[in-house]
């Protein structure tokens, strides 16, 4: 994967997005961190398919949840704290 300064990827937009498009994934950096990822939509679509259910999905769905057990009330077990004198 190529790596493109931010400067040079918006001087050098049509190049940035030919290689993108050739090559695949380009990163992006900004103050030498890595920032963005540019990559083709034929593999955008693909991860955005590979992700369903979303998070979002999942956590407000009822499917794959199981009832809380919790011990009858009065069965747990407590711990006894000595008072210090």
């Amino acid at each position: 994967m190529h790596t493109w300064p931010v400067q040079d990827a918006k001087a050098r937009f049509s190049e940035f997005l030919a290689a993108c498009i050739e090559e695949g994934p380009q990163m992006v950096t900004k103050r030498g961190a890595e920032a963005a990822v540019l990559v083709p939509v034929e593999v955008w679509r693909r991860l955005q398919t590979s992700a369903k259910p979303s998070l979002k999905e999942l956590l407000l769905s009822d499917v794959g949840r199981t009832d809380l057990v919790l011990p009858a009330r009065g069965q747990a077990r407590r711990r006894h704290v000595q008072a210090m004198d």
